[in-house]
């Protein structure tokens, strides 16, 4: 199968879909399109959330602010999958989780000199400076899957690169008497995910911390506050949670991604 995740929206992934279709005979199986807006650290972070379930796949990911400058287009062997993306480090995280301890290995994508009208020319040639999810990411990926994950780098498109641009996620700060860390994201429910272990709160529940000047009781689940109330919790991801039951954690905790966060206990 190809997965695709993006943060275009409507319509366009639909384009991208197209093209894949009109080169290989796949399954195609949509993970997101409503990633942070040109947040790769965001979308780094909820693809190494999701893409670790799926069993060997080729996965189309395109977050990329950079499109038209000078960043590279990538293909990244990671064990028994492939990752398709642009070279902005988003790809690396959940890349080194699939590989595991065999590391993985990273090939630009030589653009072609066909016209950029046939859509179907490989190697991919650039129609266009604003969408390179429809024009080069998405014929690497069906040519990627035709070819097969352990051959693809046989075919003269892709060549081996040792130098690319990497995010790494930010590491909190522990002591004895606080974390501190970053905030991650924020999902859908408004639930802010942090970069502090759940491990430091493990010891920590039926009590309260201290979220800043706020305190929180730290809970094991929204059910075991009343609707409305804020807890802090560990997320199905491992890591703290700053939430609200059936409310939005970011409005009532007024935090948001990229933002410090301490907790005190």
């Amino acid at each position: 199968m190809i997965t695709l995740s993006s943060d275009f929206g409507s319509p366009y992934p639909a384009a991208m879909k197209g093209v894949i279709l009109r080169m290989t005979d796949t399954r195609l199986v949509d993970v997101a399109h409503d990633l942070p807006r040109q947040d790769t650290r965001a979308g780094a972070f909820w693809l190494g959330q999701v893409l670790p379930y799926f069993p060997p796949a080729v996965h189309l990911a395109v977050i990329d602010p950079g499109v038209g400058g000078d960043r590279d287009a990538l293909v990244v062997r990671a064990g028994e999958h492939a990752l398709v993306g642009p070279d902005n480090g988003v790809l690396v995280p959940v890349a080194a989780e699939l590989a595991g301890d065999d590391g993985f290995e990273v090939f630009r994508i030589r653009e072609g000199d066909a016209s950029p009208e046939d859509p179907l020319a490989w190697p991919p040639t650039v129609g266009s400076s604003t969408f390179h999810g429809r024009d080069i990411f998405a014929p690497a990926a069906a040519k990627v899957h035709d070819l097969g994950v352990d051959t693809f780098d046989d075919d003269e498109a892709f060549e081996p690169i040792e130098e690319y641009e990497a995010i790494e996620l930010p590491e909190p700060t522990i002591s004895d008497e606080a974390a501190t860390g970053t905030v991650l994201a924020v999902d859908e429910f408004g639930n802010v995910v942090t970069n502090i272990p759940g491990e430091h709160i493990e010891d920590q529940f039926d009590t309260y911390v201290e979220v800043g000047a706020v305190a929180a009781p730290v809970r094991r689940s929204h059910a075991e506050v009343d609707a409305g109330q804020r807890l802090v919790t560990i997320g199905s991801h491992g890591n703290v949670e700053l939430a609200v039951n059936k409310g939005r954690g970011d409005r009532s905790f007024g935090i948001s991604v990229g933002d410090r966060v301490r907790l005190s206990w």
